[in-house]
């Protein structure tokens, strides 16, 4: 499980210890919604740009190809090839982000893919048994993910029938791990903390379903409307009430300046689509900040995209080369750019576990704050 290795004020040093192998935290995971990262990236890059954890999602692979298709050619890890942890998410966001008509009840949620339009009803135990049939390393609890702003009495609602929906995907992931054909036996949940940008209907979600002894705890329904301070405060205002020996998750969090600012506060695993989808648009990161590869200044710039990057990209290829690609529309412009935007982001959590395993992160915080999201 997660064992914590020390502190450095809330900022916390830790490892996971998972049935696909152990990953150092804090950490970012690589998205790889479909079972690949979009950009042509496969399981076999991601050993070579530092990727610790995969993350695919439960939605996406349900309506295509099939999660029982799925367990029978024998589960996630068997069919992309990538040997370490593979988180899945409930689908829960998707079925609030994707679905025009949906209709939420005690049971569950009913509503029309958003590919083919077909009838879908989705609850605790079938999240649990799509999660089950894909053999993933961590699944995600079913829940609501309440959009911001939202009414006070709406929120206090739904954070009730979401700690109810987690005991029941608790029931039923127990008895999936327990059937002889489940492919992994030792599946572990996590469950989400909801409650809007009210901190109070917050602490008291986080109260209630740390009871439940779970093997993590995720920030859920941030980075969905409300403002970067409103997310940090709300961060801080949950932290004390976090269980300190479990592993904390902020969902689909963010920058690097939100990583490093969320680590700060005491947050251990992270992720996001943005560096791979940033990167498909030319936005890549470097040591001394954003650049833009559209701009015409690149057109006969030599130069590594980061001379500080010892990622398989900058060791290879310049910015002039990846610009040229770019404005030819070639597809490797995307498998490039997106590996070192992913190397970029996990060599920072790299970074970040030195300092603070150096007692030196308030340091690296001072010193890396202001560059990462500056724009060159």
């Amino acid at each position: 499980m997660f064992k914590l290795i020390k502190n450095e004020k809330t900022a916390r040093r830790g490892e996971f210890v998972t049935p696909h192998g152990t990953f150092q935290t804090p950490c970012f995971m690589n998205v790889a919604t479909a079972g690949a990262i979009k950009g042509g990236v496969s399981s076999f890059d991601l050993k070579d740009i530092k990727c610790q954890v995969m993350l695919c999602n439960t939605y996406h692979l349900h309506v295509r190809t099939g999660d029982k298709i799925i367990k029978e050619l024998g589960g996630i890890h068997s069919l992309t090839k990538w040997d370490g942890p593979i988180l899945t998410d409930s689908g829960g966001f998707q079925v609030f982000s994707l679905a025009k008509l949906r209709n939420i009840k005690e049971e569950g949620v009913y509503f029309s893919s958003h590919i083919d339009g077909r009838k879908i009803f989705m609850g605790p135990e079938e999240s649990m048994q799509i999660q089950s049939n894909l053999g993933s390393t961590i699944a995600m609890a079913f829940d609501e993910c309440i959009e911001n702003p939202a009414p006070y009495d709406y929120v206090k609602n739904s954070i009730g029938r979401t700690t109810r929906w987690l005991e029941r995907c608790k029931k039923e992931m127990d008895k999936l791990n327990s059937l002889p054909d489940t492919i992994n036996k030792k599946q572990m949940l996590f469950g989400i903390n909801q409650g809007s940008t009210y901190s109070d209907l917050r602490i008291q979600h986080m109260k209630d379903i740390a009871k439940l002894d779970l093997d993590g705890y995720a920030i859920g329904g941030l980075a969905v409307g409300e403002t970067a301070d409103e997310m940090y405060r709300i961060i801080e205002d949950i932290e004390p009430y976090m269980p300190k020996d479990k592993i904390r998750y902020l969902m689909g969090v963010g920058t690097p300046v939100n990583i490093l600012e969320s680590v700060k506060r005491g947050v251990d695993l992270f992720d996001c689509v943005m560096p791979s989808r940033n990167a498909r648009h030319g936005h890549l990161f470097t040591k001394s900040g954003i650049i833009n590869i559209n701009n015409q200044k690149y057109q006969k710039d030599l130069a590594p995209i980061d001379k500080e990057c010892n990622c398989p990209v900058c060791k290879s290829f310049s910015r002039a080369y990846l610009r040229h690609l770019k404005k030819a529309e070639e597809m490797l412009y995307m498998r490039l750019a997106v590996m070192h935007n992913l190397y970029f982001y996990n060599n920072l959590m790299e970074e970040i576990r030195n300092a603070l395993d150096n007692g030196e992160f308030e340091t690296y915080y001072n010193n890396n704050i202001d560059i990462l999201g500056k724009r060159i």
